[in-house]
């Protein structure tokens, strides 16, 4: 789906300015999304596998619920609506603990340009993963890893192509914060 993406300043400013998500990557527009960590109070952490269909990254393992902010839409209700989306879960906006603006640029062999801004957010898992539905053109699968697993992965994924490598001190911060909660 192409939808309307908000365009923002290097800054993270709005512009009053929209264009269409094939846009914004085309032309490498400054744009929001949420990214949203579950964790559990056992000190786990959900992790999503990128569908094997998606142009950046498929099938490498990734922050547990991300997306675009639509046009004229809040950081949070877009978080909100990527999570309903994704993992087929229903939370409140109060449920979102905010950790976070994170800047993401990077392009692509494929031509794509991000130039994202990461809000970020960590909310606790109160379901069981089996009442979890993944949205199957973006999600391949969901698991729950220990924050030992995790650090674990991390510290190798240089070699174990289980996560996107770049994100290194992204995961790290995300980490600390779980980790604080627990």
């Amino acid at each position: 789906m192409d939808e309307l993406i908000d365009i923002v300043t290097k800054d993270g400013f709005p512009t009053g300015q929209s264009v269409l998500k094939s846009e914004i990557h085309k032309k490498g527009y400054f744009h929001n999304t949420a990214h949203v960590w579950f964790y559990t109070t056992q000190g786990e952490i959900l992790l999503q596998q990128r569908a094997a269909s998606k142009v950046i990254c498929p099938l490498l393992w990734d922050v547990s619920v991300a997306g675009h902010i639509d046009a004229g839409e809040t950081i949070t209700s877009g978080a909100v609506r990527e999570i309903q989306e994704e993992i087929g879960l229903t939370i409140a906006e109060s449920d979102l603990e905010k950790i976070g603006v994170f800047d993401c640029f990077q392009s692509y062999p494929n031509g794509i340009i991000d130039n994202e801004f990461h809000h970020t957010f960590i909310a606790l898992l109160t379901v069981p993963l089996s009442k979890l539905t993944p949205q199957k053109d973006e999600v391949e699968d969901l698991k729950l890893v220990s924050i030992s697993a995790f650090k674990s992965l991390l510290d190798n994924s240089n070699t174990n192509g289980h996560f996107v490598a770049s994100n290194y001190n992204y995961y790290q911060a995300v980490l600390q914060s779980i980790a604080k909660k627990l």
